[in-house]
């Protein structure tokens, strides 16, 4: 059950900032939810964040992604393993003394 903005969207930009997993971006009109990132912050939270600080209410459930609990920890697990994959990609920070 991934989330979905709507039109209703003033482009506050308090959504954004509070996804675990950035699957919230500037679309063409205003904020949209990638539905293969949002896991409705299942693995992060007890509840979506983005839903907690909208002050207009216009992020439901989208229907074209119903999914069960079951599945959005699973797609957690998937882009928790692919954010560690690619930070242990990433090469190492130089030290402040260099």
């Amino acid at each position: 059950m991934a989330l979905m903005i709507t039109d209703e969207c003033i482009n506050c930009d308090v959504c954004e900032p509070e996804c675990p997993n950035d699957a919230i971006y500037m679309g063409a009109e205003f904020y949209e939810i990638d539905p293969h990132k949002c896991t409705e912050c299942v693995g992060h939270f007890d509840e979506p964040q983005c839903v907690q600080v909208c002050p207009v209410a216009c992020i439901p459930i989208n229907p074209a992604h119903v999914e069960s609990r079951e599945t959005l920890w699973q797609k957690f697990e998937r882009l928790a393993a692919a954010k560690a994959k690619a930070a242990a990609a990433e090469p190492p920070a130089p030290s402040a003394g260099a």
